[in-house]
């Protein structure tokens, strides 16, 4: 949305995955950027880094200096704890996000036992002949296919119960700059009891 001008904004955030940072600066196809990053961080209220304290360093210390004075908030992708034990599960992964190896990652990390692992295009369709596909390789490997939250809501509805997903949540490392600019935006009264 932060390219879209005819898209009404009150905050415009900026989200980066901290250990890709913005690639190698360049716009498409050269490169994995929609507009240069100084045009871009023009119209940002807020930049988010999302990644490990590793990543995180890295990506302030190459990308640090062109954020100037826009706010600067970290945080990382943590799986949501629902009471299921991951260790040990047989399964098969796909993902269609921008970075599937990420999501691959999580789920070893979880303890699962990744049988294969399907990296799909950004919001690439599922269609009848990959769900196909998949499903037949979980039979054959004995395994449960996994996915994605975002993903999984892009499943025909009759398939949703055979693939599980793991949920993941934001955690930021100080959360300052982003409660300051939902301060701006929804001011509260100081004046109420």
């Amino acid at each position: 949305g932060l390219q879209n001008p005819a898209l009404a904004k009150e905050l415009s955030l900026v989200v980066v995955d901290a250990h890709r940072g913005c690639g190698n600066g360049r716009v498409l196809p050269a490169g994995p950027l929609r507009e240069p990053v100084a045009t871009g961080l023009k119209r940002a209220d807020l930049v988010l880094s999302s990644g490990a304290p590793g990543a995180q360093a890295r990506f302030t210390e190459t990308w640090g200096p062109a954020l100037g004075q826009i706010p600067h908030a970290r945080g990382h992708l943590a799986p949501l704890q629902t009471g299921m034990d991951w260790t040990g599960l047989r399964a098969i992964a796909f993902a269609g996000i921008g970075h599937p190896q990420k999501f691959f990652d999580t789920l070893k990390a979880e303890g699962v036992m990744l049988c294969g692992t399907h990296p799909l295009a950004d919001h690439q369709p599922l269609d009848a002949r990959l769900i196909t596909r998949l499903l037949a390789d979980a039979k054959a490997q004995n395994a449960q296919l996994v996915t994605t939250e975002k993903d999984a809501v892009r499943l025909p509805p009759e398939l949703r119960g055979d693939v599980l997903t793991l949920p993941v949540r934001l955690t930021f490392e100080a959360p300052a700059p982003v409660e300051h600019a939902l301060d701006r935006l929804f001011p509260t009264d100081q004046g109420r009891a």
